[in-house]
């Protein structure tokens, strides 16, 4: 089948805000006076942020907030912390606009939660090349549960087997290829060489290296 339809995540593929979580994170964290410090944040690797709290709070119980109530305030100070601090990565807007200018649909499946993706999506002038945006919070598990890119394309009207996620993470990609999508992957250094990377049906070390001579390969 032909490739007519493109899936991108955005926390570190689209936008580079995923070095900022962390800050957020822990900065809120001490503000409840939670016992948690940086090198504890691998064991909620991949979970939305709400389940982050969650587990923090079966984890590390603290007195006061519930873990709804840390994971607004979370989500508040990433969400300023990357309009002040955050950028378009490299070869985005173009890759949109060639996507744009040969009429594939264009979808964004995140596990941000959606006010988070509407307001970045917004400031940085990147909403109007979607035609769909999908948050994993409207699905019942996020990455690597393939769901959220199955509900995008679904909302896309657009066959799994006709669609292409693009991901920086382990996570996604284990949720595009479980989706039956093809997937090109664009890691931060220090994940590129990782042997699980090459699952993907293409890596790439930016967006700037991204046309449709590729897209048509797959």
């Amino acid at each position: 089948m032909k490739i007519n339809t493109v899936l991108f995540d955005m926390d570190g593929l689209l936008l580079d805000t995923e070095p900022l979580w962390g800050e957020s994170m822990l900065r809120v964290a001490q503000q409840h006076n939670i016992d948690i410090t940086a090198d504890k944040f691998k064991e909620t690797t991949g979970l939305r942020i709400y389940e982050v709290t969650d587990y923090w709070s079966h984890k590390y119980p603290w007195e006061g907030a519930s873990s709804e109530k840390v994971a607004d305030d979370i989500l508040d100070d990433i969400i300023a912390l990357s309009k002040e601090k955050g950028r378009v990565m490299p070869g985005v807007v173009s890759s949109l606009e060639l996507l744009k200018a040969n009429n594939y649909k264009i979808g964004l499946a995140s596990s941000s939660p959606a006010r988070m993706i509407d307001e970045l999506i917004s400031h940085f002038d990147i909403k109007k090349y979607f035609d769909e945006i999908t948050s994993a919070d409207v699905v019942a598990l996020g990455k690597p549960h393939p769901a959220v890119f199955l509900h995008a394309a679904k909302a896309l009207n657009a066959n799994p087997l006709e669609c292409v996620v693009l991901e920086d993470s382990l996570n996604g990609l284990i949720a595009g290829k479980a989706a039956r999508m093809k997937v090109i992957i664009v890691p931060d250094v220090l994940n590129f060489h990782k042997p699980q990377m090459e699952v993907a049906d293409a890596k790439l070390t930016s967006l700037e290296e991204f046309d449709l001579g590729l897209l048509q390969s797959l």
